[in-house]
């Protein structure tokens, strides 16, 4: 096992609200820091890279494909006159933040007092100020379209879809809580409830190329495809990454992740074969618990 003494020393000097850690190396764990019992809690946006996982499975079913137009699934949804920018906008802007639109929408601060409750046509009727691909926003509205789509072909919800695809073979038996959406359906940008080890599982599927004990869940031309960086982002920078992919954050050394609000990270560490997970609540600053992950616990896996 690693000793993590000096991510615990440094969590408690800077008094980071982390819940959990889990390291794997070799799918085997190899360090978890547990301060208080493990338990369920929202994962915020680390639920984009679930919805992505399940864009995957959606893809390889032909539901549809990446490159389909988002007007050609979503017409009856959109204004009768869209715009230009609107009929160019493609599923694959939605899972990499590049759709184009003139501001996010469906954040977490704004969705409680919103008083539309068709979220898909109060997306829709947006602006789109930018061609899309053009302009990296982090912006709810792509997952949520994403995670819409999934539901309408398939017939059922987004969790009861990943259930027996993703849920079950990961060992995730137990049904996650979700966010839904006013008129019930789940949410695919937020909302998602589990522990730390079950959203490290997430991880050890990409790092092992779409496999899971010996079967390929999702294929590994998608798993390259989400961790490669498809656009330079607004946010981060050297240490943690300011590129993004399929809904995972891209970082220095091959690296990406799952990343949620207050602190949720899901690191996948290929050229260590290894994959390090942390829940926490920090409201202020959240990006010291990922820092702090990278600066002390990144160096000692081999």
């Amino acid at each position: 096992m690693l000793d993590i003494t000096t991510f615990e020393d440094s969590v408690r000097e800077q008094d980071l609200a982390v819940r959990g850690l889990i390291v794997w190396r070799d799918e085997e764990v190899v360090a978890r820091y547990q301060p208080e019992p493990e338990q369920r809690q929202n994962i915020y946006s680390g639920t984009k890279s679930f919805t992505s996982t399940a864009c995957a499975f959606a893809v390889q079913e032909g539901l549809f494909d990446m490159d389909d137009y988002v007007l050609n699934h979503f017409a009856e949804d959109a204004p009768e006159e869209p715009s230009e920018n609107l009929k160019k906008m493609k599923l694959r802007h939605l899972i990499t933040m590049s759709m184009g639109f003139a501001s996010p929408m469906l954040m977490g601060d704004t969705r409680p007092a919103m008083v539309e409750k068709d979220w898909v046509k109060f997306v829709l009727k947006a602006p789109v100020l930018y061609p899309p691909g053009s302009v990296f926003q982090y912006n709810n509205a792509g997952p949520y379209l994403l995670g819409i789509l999934i539901q309408r072909k398939a017939g059922c919800s987004l969790e009861e879809y990943l259930r027996p695809r993703l849920f079950e073979p990961l060992g995730i038996t137990l049904r996650p809580v979700v966010e839904k959406d006013p008129l019930g359906n789940t949410f695919g940008a937020g909302g998602l409830q589990l522990n730390v080890t079950e959203f490290s599982k997430l991880g050890l599927l990409y790092l092992n190329h779409g496999a899971w004990n010996g079967k390929q869940l999702i294929s590994s031309e998608w798993v390259k495809a989400a961790s490669s960086p498809f656009i330079k982002a607004t946010e981060g920078d050297a240490e943690i990454g300011d590129t993004y992919g399929y809904l995972f954050w891209t970082m220095p050394d091959g690296m990406y992740r799952a990343d949620g609000k207050y602190g949720q990270y899901c690191i996948v560490i290929p050229s260590k074969k290894a994959v390090i997970a942390v829940t926490s609540m920090q409201i202020q600053d959240e990006k010291k618990v990922l820092r702090t992950v990278l600066r002390t616990v990144l160096p000692l896996i081999p």
